[in-house]
């Protein structure tokens, strides 16, 4: 799963994404945890309704796609815009199986699971590397945003299975996952697992744990929160994106300099 060359008379671009640094950890755990509540402060706080909320969310995350692939190059606000968008929209999706369809948590974990696992292997086949420093040309970019919007539909339904229908609690939820995302650095850094793989099971593990501070925070007492509610805990890690994102930026900190 090394990173390869594009086939020849394939239209090569800068890097679309960002370099693997402290800050883009940050900023995805910022943004599921935003998703989780952005998702239920319009369901619920605006009477909008999964249904509105997901036409609504889902328009915009189009035209921030839209955006995103104009651009030859990694720019930070288009882009952590749409993963903010993705995040939302990977939470309305599993809530809208869930809550309209009644599939239980079990299965569409087992179903994103599943499909997520069919991105990557086309992905693989079509590439030869699932490797996020050779997003270079748009079939590459198209893969990537597939892949990350499933890997938040997955997230979503397995810290939901865990905090809600086993009953473990959010700050239960979040210890566990953080443990695993801890496990999974541990396994690369001292025991050489491959890169490529311990980046997309830690990926795929931070929405989990941003959903469970962010229902930790933003739930009632009564339901095992702080009790913050959806508005100020969504203001807060808004306001941070938007702060961390500006100084990379300005930095360009998080720019991929190496072109594959």
């Amino acid at each position: 799963m090394d990173d390869k060359e594009p086939k020849s008379g394939v239209r090569i671009m800068l890097n679309k994404v960002p370099e693997i640094t402290l800050f883009f950890w940050i900023i995805k755990i910022l943004c599921t945890t935003v998703g989780e509540t952005g998702a239920d402060f319009l369901n619920t706080n605006l009477n909008l309704g999964l249904d509105g909320v997901t036409a609504i969310i889902g328009t915009m995350l189009v035209v921030a796609l839209v955006f995103q692939f104009k651009f030859k190059k990694y720019v930070p606000g288009i882009y952590w815009l749409a993963v903010v968008l993705i995040s939302i929209v990977g939470t309305l999706i599993t809530d809208n199986l869930t809550d309209n369809l009644g599939i239980p948590l079990m299965y569409t974990t087992i179903i994103f699971t599943v499909i997520l696992s069919i991105v990557f292997a086309a992905w693989y086949k079509k590439e030869k590397t699932l490797s996020i420093h050779s997003i270079v040309t748009t079939r590459r970019e198209a893969f990537y945003w597939l892949a990350i919007l499933f890997t938040f539909a997955l997230g979503t339904a397995a810290g939901d299975l865990l905090a809600e229908t086993i009953n473990l609690g959010y700050m239960l939820s979040a210890i566990i996952f953080a443990g695993l995302i801890a496990a999974v650095a541990i396994s690369h850094f001292v025991f050489k697992v491959n890169a490529i793989l311990a980046f997309w099971i830690a990926y795929i593990l931070t929405r989990p744990l941003g959903a469970s501070i962010g229902d930790y925070l933003s739930q009632d007492l009564s339901n095992g929160g702080l009790g913050l509610g959806t508005v100020i805990t969504s203001v807060i890690f808004l306001a941070t994106i938007l702060a961390t994102v500006v100084y990379l930026t300005v930095t360009k900190k998080d720019v991929i300099k190496k072109q594959t």
